[in-house]
């Protein structure tokens, strides 16, 4: 079974965080509430998110500083940001939104078919990566103990690379996909970029697991970077 996505929503006021609950259930994906900053950051200490909604007005600590304070983190600091405000102070404040680290910066009332189409294509992005990890962790395994297998044993490592090549394809053949919707619908820079990152990374575990087809000759390969 494909593990959900969790989404992190942000905001101060009860009746925005059901409202946003109400237009991202349709995603079918794991909706966490937080009606703080410190809550919010609290939750991310130990929960992994593929996109965080951030209201900016908040008593306390405001969007801007959580945001920082996201950013400043290596755990959560790759997490996209999309802010969602009630106020449009022009570009200074817009762009006080894109300093802090936002992908996205939402006026409300905004769309809600446009919020959650932007939603979805920062959830299907993190799934693919969390995909591409673990087609990375399988070939990692097999790497390590290759060295120990009998002459008995030859079989079993093809029938894993030849499983790997087929779960990579599949992973490789979405990915492209999904490339060519964004390219489609002219979506947002930070989404596009984020794809082309993660087709980088596919290509990179695709040339590991092409120098362990027989008689290529080559050593281990170097595994991509899952950062």
């Amino acid at each position: 079974m494909v593990q959900k996505a969790k989404i992190l929503l942000v905001d101060d006021r009860p009746e925005n965080l059901l409202a946003l609950e109400a237009i991202l259930s349709a995603l079918d994906q794991t909706l966490v509430r937080a009606s703080s900053g410190e809550e919010a950051l609290k939750a991310l200490l130990t929960d992994d998110f593929a996109v965080i909604l951030l209201d900016v007005q908040m008593p306390g600590m405001d969007g801007f500083e959580t945001a920082a304070h996201i950013k400043r983190r290596e755990r959560t600091r790759d997490i996209p940001i999309i802010f969602l405000t009630a106020i449009n102070h022009g570009p200074h404040h817009t762009f006080r939104g894109y300093a802090a680290g936002a992908v996205d910066y939402i006026s409300k009332p905004f769309d809600p078919w446009v919020l959650r189409a932007k939603v979805s294509v920062f959830v299907e992005l993190y799934m693919k990566n969390c995909q591409l990890r673990e087609q990375a962790a399988l070939l990692r395994l097999q790497l390590e103990g290759g060295g120990h297998a009998g002459a008995g044993e030859s079989k079993e490592p093809a029938g894993l690379l030849a499983e790997l090549s087929a779960r990579l394809a599949a992973v490789e053949e979405q990915a492209e996909a999904l490339s060519k919707q964004l390219d489609d619908e002219s979506a947002d820079a930070a989404a596009v970029a984020t794809a082309a990152h993660l087709e980088r990374k596919l290509t990179g575990l695709r040339r590991a697991l092409d120098a362990l087809e027989p008689g290529t000759g080559a050593g281990a390969p170097t595994l991509p970077s899952q950062s």
